[in-house]
């Protein structure tokens, strides 16, 4: 009986201390392709974090089930019928109740424990030395640089993959769907925090290696952060099923240095500034139909078709709005249409491109219309 209880314990300590040995000489050697098949630890202390208690309740669970399936496959082998072994009789045992009971009592503390200090640093929004307020919208994302001088800085970030890679006239690109016009900036060690909602249904702002997952809820704001240590770009996208173009918003963060972000925070409230002049300039018919394009490929053809022909939403050539009153074709644009999924842009488009992407719309896939929009206009239709 001393034998086989020996051989028992051999027999089932022998594979622990076997994948003991190859997880510590795994660590030792990981490398980029390990980490294509598991969690990634991302570029945050944060993110760390979680890697490490995802492996540790992973080794946890590869250890109780070495045991459990070595005890039970030992059994099932030196204790098959054709051996000749006769079944033991016997009724519980006290000891080996609360064996079981102690023994997973102990185990769920070791996960509880780094689990508890892992939540409260996840949701640590303290001592943020920047806040971004993100919303999501059917289909981009817009962020606000919150400042303290009540300077603020917003932009939207579409998807940039051309519509030919899209449409299969042309070779996917490296980022294919995961790249944009204007990717979210922010400082490298510096903790940033991010008040995240929706404009119009539920979507989630996720980046990996951020560390970051939060849903975009309209009508509550959720908070989450991040601190990365590593300058980079870092993609995610949305990961809340939210309409037809779900798989067309993904998310770029470009970390860069402190020296960096101040540049580049210069340049934007630079460009808000050049904006305000432009509201007072009267711009020429191809100026607008340059703009235009630019702004209907970015903000329209995802529902109105890269020609105007029209798809999720309406057609834009030969449209009884686009053809007809000015002052309807800017009602819809601004303010939307209620009950539809016509957006209202009035929020998301400065008054330049509104003007311009109207004109536009006039003047393109046949329409020829002739009349121009100019910001002025805009900014006196929102006025009333």
């Amino acid at each position: 009986m001393f034998l086989k209880a020996k051989r028992l314990t051999a027999l089932a300590l022998g594979p622990v201390l076997m994948l003991l040995g190859l997880y510590s000489a795994s660590t030792a050697a990981a490398d980029a392709k390990v980490n294509e098949i598991n969690m990634p630890p991302g570029v945050t202390n944060v993110g760390q974090s979680i890697f490490d208690l995802h492996m540790t309740i992973f080794w946890i669970c590869v250890i109780i089930g070495v045991l459990v399936f070595g005890v039970m496959f030992y059994s099932i082998y030196y204790h098959r019928k054709s051996r000749g072994v006769t079944p033991a009789t016997f009724h519980e045992s006290t000891k080996v109740e609360i064996a079981w009971t102690v023994v997973p009592f102990f185990i769920l503390i070791a996960m509880a424990v780094p689990a508890t200090s892992t939540l409260l640093e996840i949701y640590d929004f303290e001592d943020a030395e920047m806040d971004v307020l993100i919303t999501g919208y059917q289909w981009k994302w817009k962020y606000e640089y919150i400042n303290e001088d009540g300077e603020n800085v917003a932009f939207f970030s579409n998807l940039r993959t051309p519509q030919s890679e899209i449409y299969n006239t042309a070779d996917k690109g490296e980022h294919y769907l995961l790249e944009v016009d204007e990717p979210l900036v922010i400082p490298v060690d510096t903790k940033v925090r991010f008040l995240v909602t929706a404009n119009d249904v539920i979507h989630a702002w996720w980046v990996p290696e951020l560390a970051v997952k939060k849903d975009a809820i309209p009508g509550f704001i959720n908070e989450t952060w991040t601190q990365a240590t590593e300058e980079g770009v870092y993609r995610g996208q949305c990961a809340e099923l939210c309409g037809k173009d779900h798989g067309f918003m993904p998310v770029v963060v470009n970390v860069v240095s402190k020296q960096e972000y101040a540049e580049w925070m210069a340049a934007k409230q630079a460009e808000a500034a050049e904006i305000k002049q432009l509201m007072a300039q009267t711009f020429s018919m191809d100026e607008l139909m340059e703009r235009g394009k630019g702004v209907y490929d970015r903000s329209c053809a995802a529902c109105h078709g890269a020609n105007g022909e029209g798809g999720l939403g309406k057609a834009i050539a030969d449209s009884p709005i686009a053809t007809g009153d000015m002052a309807g074709h800017l009602e819809v644009g601004i303010n939307g249409v209620p009950g539809t999924a016509m957006q209202a842009f009035g929020g998301q488009l400065n008054d330049v491109d509104m003007a311009a992407v109207i004109t536009y719309q006039r003047n393109a896939f046949g329409n020829n219309m002739g009349d121009m929009v100019q910001p002025i206009d805009v900014f006196n239709h929102k006025k009333g």
